[in-house]
């Protein structure tokens, strides 16, 4: 993995100066070396700084096509790398590096945008075709990989981060009305935070001449129709998962460095972890973060997992403490709203594993995207798929669910009444719970926002931007009510918060590549065309998973209910720091600075918030996050209204 920026001038030649701080403010993402490229006629530049994990000799970038009038920067990690090296050769290519990045240069040569059905894994990159004056920019599947672009002064520029491309020059500021449909929950595939910054989305590509500049899809996730196909047997659902999982995990231990594991108590770390150390050699360290309080620590289940691989168990504590002293840190390096510390404690993880030596770990992310881990999906097909059943018996279901899972009220399940969402009932026929607990999530925020900000865009259908990006018709319609939950899940939720806040954020903020195999396109496709009976069956979520992993994880993890990664809120510790960071921030002149919030009445709820049952204090937890957040990137970030 690295950090990537580009500049594309349609007019005046662009400065090595300018991209050099770009790539210079991504050092974090590539500490082993930057390195850039200018056009002959200085209107292209290409930047990148390196974290060496594949071909450590002689896989610099920005990587040359064997004539020079192609070059390209990789953000990420191709698989399968090899085959398609002796492909390339075979078909006369001359390869410069050994690196699997290459693979990418010479297939576009060769096939143009269709070479993205060849590749494999999660990256992000730029590549200048000087032939056809043309630049080339691509996502991963997932958007595991970020890559954002803004246009300023007839200049295109990528990078890897948002902060890259101020730092280049794009004017830091608020987008007011991003902000709202972010509070809303009303996310969108391409705008950020940022005025005039976007992101190229999940499975897209773009293509930028002097004239002109156009996005185009390339994958989706083509959930079958509800009837569309005669139903298997379970064992062979499981095997088929089983098949194309262990792969994804063989594959992603392909490295020139040491590959370690993050491992929780979940079934989907555990899972990895069961199945990488089938095919690795040595005992993997297994690097698990512990909490101080019962309902949030999971290094019993974990510790019990590391002893069943044969694993390094390696525990790393995180006190209130620690997230206090670390929120500022993770929050601008997300530059996203956060609605909980547990990307903070993620932060301190991956600081404490490349203190260890490691520039690689697997992990487990993708694997509730994808099968309907979550309480909210299982909410989902007990309101939506009840098949005749009696209505006594669902409510019963649905207050034991509620019961079951309370670290996700106001996270993952609706608390409280909901704001209106006429549009999404209208667009969907139903309403998926995770909208549900967004929009009530929202609700408690009206009263915390500034009147003149609320007047403008309160009147507005917070979900209306997504649907308006989506092929409603033919990814939604017709489908699973489930299915259709996972969907639109995946096209935000997964980017732009699990993704980043919980991935490769907080991951590369100190130099590690995390890799996900869940999020294998190959799996995920199986996964896709399988029925909704092999993610949830009755109430047993991932079903297909447990399964089909059985003999390599415990039967504690086996046995156990989804425990969503959640740090203990600083709303239970009135006492501790973290709680002092949030009242002095909340209280303090950053909040007075940002024209989206009524500051008095944020103080008001503050006062509140400890007279509140923990329930409703958890809940609100959340708002009080969100609110923090603004204000540290507001600081961090230099940020204009």
């Amino acid at each position: 993995m690295c950090g990537i920026a580009a500049l594309f001038s349609r007019r005046d030649p662009v400065s090595a100066a300018t991209i050099e701080r770009a790539t210079r403010s991504l050092h974090h993402r590539g500490p082993d070396g930057q390195r850039h490229w200018i056009s002959p006629d200085r209107r292209v530049a290409l930047g990148h700084a390196r974290l060496s994990i594949i071909d450590l000799a002689t896989g610099d970038q920005p990587i040359a096509s064997e004539d020079g009038r192609t070059h390209i920067i990789v953000n990420g990690e191709l698989y399968g790398y090899e085959a398609i090296q002796r492909e390339l050769e075979a078909s006369g290519h001359h390869l410069r590096t050994r690196s699997d990045s290459e693979i990418a240069l010479h297939l576009y040569e060769d096939l143009g945008p269709e070479c993205l059905h060849k590749l494999r894994g999660e990256f992000a990159f730029v590549l200048w075709d000087e032939t056809n004056r043309t630049l080339f920019a691509a996502r991963d599947r997932f958007g595991i990989k970020p890559l954002f672009y803004a246009i300023h002064n007839d200049t295109l520029y990528f990078a890897s981060e948002v902060k890259a491309l101020f730092a280049a020059g794009v004017p830091a500021r608020w987008d007011a009305e991003s902000v709202y449909h972010s509070i809303e929950g009303g996310s969108h595939q391409s705008r950020t935070l940022y005025d005039g910054v976007f992101q190229v989305p999940p499975g897209h590509y773009l293509i930028a001449t002097g004239k002109h500049l156009q996005i185009h899809q390339y994958w989706d996730f083509n959930y079958p129709a509800a009837d569309h196909a005669p139903l298997r047997s379970d064992a062979d659902y499981a095997a088929e998962v089983r098949h194309a999982l262990e792969e994804a995990v063989r594959i992603r231990l392909r490295a020139d460095v040491p590959v370690g594991c993050y491992l929780s108590g979940g079934l989907d770390s555990c899972a990895v972890l069961g199945l990488a150390a089938k095919h690795h050699a040595d005992p993997i360290r297994a690097f698990s973060l512990t909490f101080d309080h019962p309902d949030y620590d999971e290094e019993k289940q974990a510790k019990e997992m590391a002893a069943k691989a044969n694993a390094e168990f390696h525990p790393i504590p995180i006190r209130q403490d620690d997230l206090a002293d670390n929120l500022p840190g993770a929050i601008l390096q997300s530059e996203t709203f956060c609605i909980n510390a547990h990307g903070v404690a993620k932060y301190v993880l991956s600081r404490a594993v490349h203190n260890a030596g490691y520039k690689v770990v697997l992990t487990g992310e993708g694997s509730d995207e994808i099968l309907a881990g979550y309480p909210h999906f299982r909410r989902d097909m007990l309101l939506y798929n009840r098949n005749g059943q009696d209505p006594a018996q669902i409510a019963a279901l649905l207050s034991n669910l509620e019961k079951l899972n309370p670290v996700s009220r106001g996270l993952l399940m609706p608390d409280g009444d909901a704001r209106p969402l006429e549009n999404v009932q209208r667009v969907l026929g139903f309403i998926p719970s995770w909208i549900e607990t967004f929009s009530a999530r929202a609700a408690k925020m009206q009263t915390l926002l500034a009147p003149d900000f609320t007047a403008e865009y309160g009147g507005r259908e917070s979900y209306q931007p997504l649907f308006s990006g989506l092929d409603i018709r033919k990814q939604l319609t017709g489908r699973d009510p489930v299915h259709q939950s996972l969907y639109l899940w995946a096209k935000t939720l997964l980017p732009n918060y699990i993704l980043t806040v919980l991935g490769d954020r907080m991951e590369m903020a100190h130099s590690v590549e995390g890799r996900v195999p869940f999020l294998d396109h190959h799996l995920v496709e199986v996964i896709c065309s399988q029925p909704v009976s092999q993610k949830i069956h009755g109430t047993t979520e991932k079903y297909v998973l447990r399964e089909a992993t059985r003999d390599v994880i415990t039967d504690t993890v086996y046995r156990r209910q989804k425990h969503p990664f959640v740090s203990p809120p600083a709303t239970l510790n009135p006492k501790q720091k973290l709680s002092a960071f949030v009242n002095d921030t909340l209280r303090g002149s950053a909040l007075t600075a940002i024209p989206f919030f009524n500051q008095k009445n944020v103080v008001g709820l503050l006062d509140r918030v400890g007279t509140m049952d923990e329930g409703a204090r958890v809940a609100y937890d959340q708002v009080l996050m969100l609110l923090v957040s603004a204000c540290t990137l507001q600081t961090g970030l230099k940020l204009e209204a």
